[in-house]
């Protein structure tokens, strides 16, 4: 009876999203950092007084593509205000060239994951996945939980009174 239990427990564990563990809201963001598409770097720590809007995507992924033109209209919208976006994709090598076309509609930051270190977000399985981060580099939306597309009006109730904080 013991090693059925223990095997159930473990079972759960591995059905678990590996950030369920590493991350927290309202606790400091995990570590990450971009080489960008456009050949710049990028770490949430140097972002510190801006709010992140951190976006796993494909371009194989429908519901990602659904949701890039409400990220750009937002983006466009609260650039100004200190807002920094950063389109993370998960395409594989060979597709590199799409990522890049796709992107090309957008004034957003992209980066590939590979070359990005967001070990402290978990194994990125789900896509869209979406983490939100204050200006003082507080995690405030666990992409993990919650709806797992954004749109506008999500946009406008998480992160536009983030942007108000000073």
């Amino acid at each position: 009876m013991f090693s059925i239990l223990k095997l159930a427990f473990l079972a759960l564990l591995i059905a678990l999203p590996t950030s369920a563990v590493a991350l927290e809201e309202g606790k400091s963001a995990p570590t990450f950092t971009a080489h960008l598409i456009d050949g710049k770097s990028f770490s949430v720590e140097s972002a510190k007084g801006q709010v992140v809007v951190i976006n796993f995507w494909a371009t194989w992924c429908p519901p990602c593509r659904q949701e890039m033109p409400a990220f750009e209209h937002y983006y466009q919208q609260h650039k100004d205000q200190g807002l920094r976006l950063i389109a993370v994709s998960l395409d594989e090598p060979v597709d590199d060239a799409k990522v890049s076309e796709v992107m090309k509609a957008y004034g957003f930051d992209a980066a590939l994951a590979r070359e990005t270190q967001h070990k402290g977000y978990g194994r990125i399985w789900r896509l869209p996945l979406t983490f939100v981060i204050d200006r003082k580099g507080i995690l405030r939306k666990d992409g993990w939980y919650g709806a797992t597309g954004i749109d506008q009006a999500l946009l406008e109730k998480i992160v536009t009174p983030l942007l108000e904080e000073k």
